[in-house]
C-alpha cells in the first residue's frame, strides 16, 4: 500500500462527480410545478448541491497541488509543470468544445452561446494560475502556500466588488470569465478561490501527511473550521468590519456563501477521510479517477453537445420526483458504465493534443 497516497482524494472526487450528475439531471428534467422551497426534500437536495461545485473546485486544487509537490521530491516539478499547463489548456478547450452547436454551424446557424464559461473553463485557468504562482514564489513551498490561502481569503472577501461586474469594453470571449450576464455558469472569481484553497490544503498534506497522528489533527481541524465557517464567518465578518469600519467587510457579511460553503466542503473532506479505509473500494476509486469521462459523456447526453440534442430537448422540465429520482440513478450507472468501458475520452483527446504539442516544438 502506498502510505503516500491519499484515498480519500478519489473519494471526494468520486462523490462530487456523482452529486453533480445527478444535480444536473434533476434540475434539468424536474418540472417547476415539484421546485417548492417549502419542501423539505427539496431544500436539502438544492442545499447538496449547492456544495457540489465548491468540493470539486477544491478537490481539483488539492490533487493538483499535492502532485505538482510530490514531483518536486523527485526532482521532476518541470515536467509537471508542462503537463499541468497543458492540462489546463486542455481543459479550456474541451470546455468550449462541449458547447460548440456543430449540427447548427452546419446549418449556418451562428450564435455565441459556445463561449459561455464553465466547470472545466475554470478548473482548466485555475491550474494555470497555480502553476505561475508556483513559479513565482521559485517554488518555496512555504511562501506559495501563504499566498494560495491570502488569494483565497482575498477572492471570497472581495466577492461584492465584483459581484455584479460586467466589463463590456472588452472581448465578450474575456468578459465571460468574470461576469455571467451572457449565460456563464460559473466566473474565474470567485470559484477559483475554492481551487486556491485546495492547493493550501495541499501544502499542509504534503509537509504533514507522515507525522504521528497527523489525520487525527488533519480531521479534527476541518471538523472545527468546517463547523466555524458555517455557523461564526459572518458574524466574524461583521467584527472585523466595525473594527476596521470597513463597508466592504460588511458587504460580504450579509451575503456570506463563499465562507459557508467552504465550510462544508471541510466537513464533507472531514466524512471521507474519516472513512478512508472503509470507502476505498475499487468502484469508488475508478470514478473518482474517471471524473473527466464521466463529466464529458452526461454533459453530451444531457445537453446534447455537437448535436444539440440532449434530454434538456427531449425530455424538458416534465419528470415527477419519483421519475427524477430513478431516472437519476439509472443516469448515473448508465454513464459510469459508459465512461468504465466504452469510453476513453480523457486519454484519447489528452493524447493527441500531446501530439500536436510535440509536433509544433519539433
Amino acid at each position: 500500500m502506498d502510505i503516500n497516497r491519499l484515498y480519500f482524494i478519489d473519494i471526494v472526487r468520486a462523490f462530487a462527480i456523482l452529486m453533480m450528475l445527478q444535480g444536473h439531471f434533476i434540475d434539468t428534467l424536474l418540472a417547476v410545478s415539484y421546485r417548492d422551497l417549502n419542501d423539505p426534500a427539496f431544500i436539502i437536495w438544492s442545499y447538496f448541491r449547492g456544495i457540489t461545485a465548491p468540493t470539486f473546485f477544491t478537490i481539483s486544487g488539492l490533487i493538483f497541488t499535492y502532485l505538482l509537490l510530490k514531483a518536486k521530491e523527485k526532482g521532476l516539478e518541470k515536467q509537471r509543470m508542462i503537463k499541468g499547463i497543458t492540462r489546463g489548456f486542455f481543459l479550456i478547450g474541451l470546455g468550449y468544445l462541449l458547447r460548440v452547436p456543430i449540427l447548427g454551424w452546419l446549418a449556418a446557424k451562428f450564435n455565441t452561446y459556445f463561449l459561455v464559461i464553465d466547470v472545466l473553463q475554470i478548473i482548466g485557468l485555475s491550474l494555470i494560475l497555480i502553476i505561475c504562482l508556483y513559479f513565482i514564489c521559485n517554488k518555496k513551498t512555504i511562501l506559495f502556500s501563504i499566498i494560495t490561502l491570502t488569494f483565497g481569503v482575498g477572492i471570497f472577501i472581495t466577492e461584492p466588488l465584483y459581484r455584479t461586474l460586467n466589463a463590456t469594453s472588452i472581448p465578450l470571449f474575456l468578459n465571460n470569465y468574470i461576469s455571467k450576464s451572457n449565460g456563464s455558469i460559473f466566473t474565474i472569481i470567485p470559484w477559483s478561490g475554492y481551487v486556491f484553497f485546495g492547493a493550501f490544503l495541499a501544502t499542509i498534506f504534503h509537509k504533514n501527511l507522515l507525522k504521528k497522528s497527523f489525520k487525527k489533527i488533519i480531521i479534527t481541524s476541518f471538523i472545527t473550521f468546517g463547523i466555524i465557517l458555517i455557523l461564526c464567518s459572518s458574524n466574524i465578518l461583521v467584527f472585523f468590519s466595525k473594527l476596521l469600519n470597513s463597508q466592504l467587510l460588511m458587504d460580504s457579511a450579509s451575503y456570506n456563501y463563499l465562507f459557508t460553503r467552504f465550510g462544508n466542503v471541510l466537513l464533507i473532506f472531514a466524512f471521507f477521510y474519516s472513512f478512508e479505509k472503509y470507502l476505498k473500494t475499487p468502484l469508488i476509486l475508478k470514478i473518482g479517477q474517471k471524473t473527466l469521462s464521466i463529466y464529458v459523456i452526461h454533459f453530451i447526453i444531457i445537453y446534447g453537445s455537437f448535436t444539440g440534442y440532449g434530454l434538456k430537448n427531449i425530455i424538458g422540465k416534465n419528470l415527477t420526483p419519483t421519475e427524477a429520482i430513478f431516472g437519476a440513478i439509472l443516469f448515473l450507472v448508465s454513464v459510469c458504465i459508459l465512461s468504465f468501458y466504452y469510453a476513453k475520452t480523457n486519454t484519447f483527446l489528452y493524447l493527441n493534443l500531446r501530439k500536436i504539442i510535440n509536433k509544433v516544438k519539433t
